[in-house]
């Protein structure tokens, strides 16, 4: 593992943004703010999964799309982005489930099929299939809520039959010993959840807290994902200001990483970095700028997808104790147009998988493995914000080799798409009146 000390990435961001600080993120561009081995998997040869290996790969034009950002940089390998169009032959209908969320965030499946979905101004919803919302669930936290903060991802635990136990994450305002507000930080709680007429939470527990405590809006991630072996995957942000960013590839700081921990807090002993003193012992990798996607492949292997500057949003398949450079290497640059990469390239730094230079802005994520679309299996699904778009990819031995933007005629959105029990894919939209969606085979 490859890492540059703090003092010499800062000077290389001086050196090649200007001493500007980042502006806009894509999350928000054109939108007005309203507040070694895959350790405990088993490994396996990749398979190619997404398109069946008789069928030819896709071929021809890519998605429509503006002009890169920064056309000098070219990908490393072919298809590592802008990958041939492709069109579903599958036909599908869109039924609107519920509408009158907040800007939702996140979906959970309850073993009965109901559904938590969270509001990021700091409210959770019991919701049916059919519609009806519970009264919002008392007991959580405050949140701080300004811009990307709040209330975020919420997951069922996997002991939930036994426990009740349900997961979040969210943005906690900080304090100092003489109650004095001193910034916020990415936490993570679990608590036992009380079903019925006025739902809450009992019990809550902080089992994880993003350090160090910074005071910025922007950047902290949030997706947490289960692994069958029981451990809890949480990505975190690098913050967006100057003072976070330059700690991206810092293993003494948890902003820009991919952590893992036990449902209960603790730290995994086969975690990368428990041999270094300096290490937070909870990274799992490390040089990540902004991750709003995550899940599991059919292999039970981690996939994210990060929030990149303006061009250079990346798909990542992280791996323990793995760096994949931000901010040293990417494919955008700031949205002032002022650069900050002088190579896409770095000893020890790995490529993205794909990416996307202009930006989908990247929120939700599935790896589809249902019955009722099989045109779909294995394909990855990314909810897309600034893109107003689902989108959906094709895969071959870890590789995209086909790009399809679903849903773009409704000029929403998508903040979340989860895969339901029954293989419907459903999503929210990010809005001041968000709305549950839920696509099933026409």
């Amino acid at each position: 593992m490859r890492t540059l000390r703090t003092t010499f990435i800062i000077a290389a961001l001086l050196s090649g943004c200007g001493n500007q600080p980042p502006d806009k993120t894509p999350e928000d561009a054109g939108v007005t703010p309203q507040e070694p081995t895959d350790a405990g998997v088993t490994p396996q040869e990749p398979t190619d999964a997404g398109v069946p290996p008789e069928e030819p790969l896709p071929s021809g034009p890519p998605v429509t799309t503006g002009p890169p950002n920064v056309p000098e940089f070219e990908p490393a390998f072919p298809d590592q982005t802008r990958a041939p169009e492709v069109k579903s032959k599958t036909t599908f209908q869109v039924t609107e489930i519920a509408s009158g969320f907040r800007n939702p965030w996140a979906i959970a499946f309850l073993p009965d099929r109901r559904m938590l979905v969270t509001e990021k101004p700091g409210a959770l919803y019991i919701v049916t299939p059919q519609g009806a919302k519970s009264p919002a669930v008392t007991g959580l936290p405050a949140v701080d809520a300004r811009n990307q903060g709040g209330l975020l991802d919420v997951e069922v635990g996997p002991d939930y039959a036994q426990s009740g136990l349900i997961y979040w994450t969210y943005y906690e305002p900080r304090k100092d010993d003489k109650g004095q507000a001193i910034g916020n930080g990415l936490a993570v709680a679990r608590a036992k959840l009380v079903d019925g007429e006025k739902p809450r939470v009992e019990n809550v527990q902080v089992i994880f807290r993003m350090l160090p405590t910074l005071e910025s809006t922007l950047h902290a991630g949030g997706r947490l994902v289960f692994t069958p072996d029981g451990k809890l995957f949480v990505t975190l942000g690098e913050r967006s200001i100057l003072e976070g960013r330059v700690q991206a590839r810092d293993v003494k700081s948890h902003f820009g990483k991919v952590v893992r921990i036990n449902p209960d807090g603790s730290v995994p002993q086969d975690n990368p970095y428990l041999s270094n003193p300096e290490a937070k012992p909870e990274i799992w990798s490390v040089g990540h700028r902004n991750i709003l996607s995550a899940a599991l492949d059919g292999q039970k292997r981690l996939w994210i997808v990060e929030m990149g500057p303006q061009g250079g949003d990346e798909l990542n398949r992280p791996e323990a104790g793995k760096d994949y450079g931000w901010p040293t290497i990417g494919y955008g640059e700031e949205y002032s147009g002022a650069p900050i990469h002088q190579s896409t390239q770095g000893p020890g730094m790995e490529q993205p998988v794909y990416y996307w230079d202009p930006v989908i802005a990247p929120s939700g994520m599935t790896i589809y493995s249902g019955d009722l679309f099989p045109e779909w299996k294995n394909n990855v699904f990314i909810g897309g914000l600034a893109s107003q778009a689902l989108v959906r990819l094709m895969m071959r031995n870890d590789r995209v080799v086909g790009e399809e933007r679903l849903l773009t005629e409704r000029k929403e959105r998508i903040r979340e798409v989860v895969q339901g029990p029954e293989g419907a894919l459903y999503l929210l939209t990010d809005a001041t009146n968000g709305k549950l969606l839920k696509l099933t085979p026409r």
